[in-house]
């Protein structure tokens, strides 16, 4: 509701309770960044930039940017580096009360004014993102959609191990999900969906293997199939190897999550995946035995990436958040 705040609409609903502020009782509202407000509320309660800046989905030089900004519209610094965080100066702390009556009574309004008429709109919505996610999440997500938005149309694309940037900002492309964006404009908001770790499959009698425990040492013995959406075949896994001055063996590179699980079977092949993949795959074939990587990897973040221009929107919001219902419903069950 904040990124897309109509500062002339919301003038007069904000008149009255402003005045009592000294510092701004004379001020041209029309002029003012509302939304500046909110990132004060987050600011207050947070108490740390990294968290105000993940509640709000703004990336850490975004949110720097609008706290200079804030800092300028009251003439005080506000929020001042700590050891732990952030401490808020004796300014702000008179400031906070009155600013959080009227981030409350605004969510009020808004939630009296918009009803939930925008679930019964007739719109495509574009979602990019992987087949392991489709796979993962749209099971669960779409007959929760078509139970309350029927009018909703959901189209699928696959990002191709890129953001769809041009996508976002044109409005063609909704929303992105996936776990390997980077370096995100200040135009786009994102927010956690969940982590994963990745682990090893393999076929059950893979010989080379021989039913023993996987050790880094059997498992650069085996030959590897990855998943490869740009062509690249120097992934993290061999980021890592080559820091220790090791290589593994890559038979394949494919284009899709799911594909390599299929060629395991009968096969001396190992395939590293997010341990979501792995899980799946499991259930429909017993074939194959699940084994932790013999190798430290850090966890991939799994994100929604979405414009500024359409974080408002209603009908987009209620999708994010059933989006993240959905995540965190897979997420317990990793």
């Amino acid at each position: 509701m904040w990124g897309g705040l109509g500062i002339v609409g919301s003038a007069v609903f904000f008149e009255n309770s402003i005045d009592s502020i000294s510092e701004i009782e004379n001020m041209n509202i029309q002029g003012k960044d509302l939304n500046l407000l909110w990132l004060f509320h987050v600011l207050y309660q947070e108490r740390n930039g990294t968290a105000a800046a993940a509640r709000m989905s703004l990336s850490q030089p975004a949110l720097s940017h609008k706290l200079n900004k804030l800092r300028h519209e009251f003439g005080d610094p506000l929020f001042v580096r700590a050891p732990r965080g952030l401490t808020p100066t004796p300014r702000a702390h008179e400031l906070a009360p009155l600013v959080q009556r009227l981030v409350l009574e605004l969510e009020q309004f808004y939630e009296r004014s918009e009803g939930r008429d925008f679930l019964a709109r007739a719109e495509r919505l574009h979602l990019f993102s992987t087949d392991y996610l489709e796979q993962m999440l749209l099971p669960h997500l779409l007959p929760r959609l078509r139970a309350q938005a029927p009018e909703l149309v959901l189209v699928t694309h696959n990002t191709r191990g890129q953001l769809p940037r041009e996508a976002l900002e044109k409005g063609t492309c909704d929303l992105a999900i996936a776990g390997f964006f980077a370096d995100l404009p200040d135009t786009l908001r994102q927010q956690r969906l969940l982590s994963e770790d990745f682990v090893v499959l393999s076929d059950r009698a893979n010989p080379v293997l021989g039913g023993k425990r996987l050790t880094l040492k059997s498992y650069l013995a085996c030959e590897h199939v990855l998943t490869t959406l740009t062509g690249d075949l120097h992934g993290i896994v061999d980021r890592a190897l080559e820091a220790r001055g090791l290589q593994r063996r890559v038979a394949a590179g494919l284009s899709s999550f799911l594909a390599p699980v299929r060629l395991l079977r009968g096969s001396v092949y190992l395939l590293t995946c997010l341990r979501s993949i792995a899980t799946e795959a499991l259930r429909g074939d017993p074939s194959l035995q699940l084994h932790e990587l013999p190798l430290d990897l850090p966890q991939v973040e799994l994100m929604q990436i979405w414009h500024e221009r359409t974080d408002a929107d209603p009908l987009r919001r209620w999708l994010r958040q059933e989006i993240a219902a959905v995540a965190a419903e897979c997420s317990a069950t990793l």
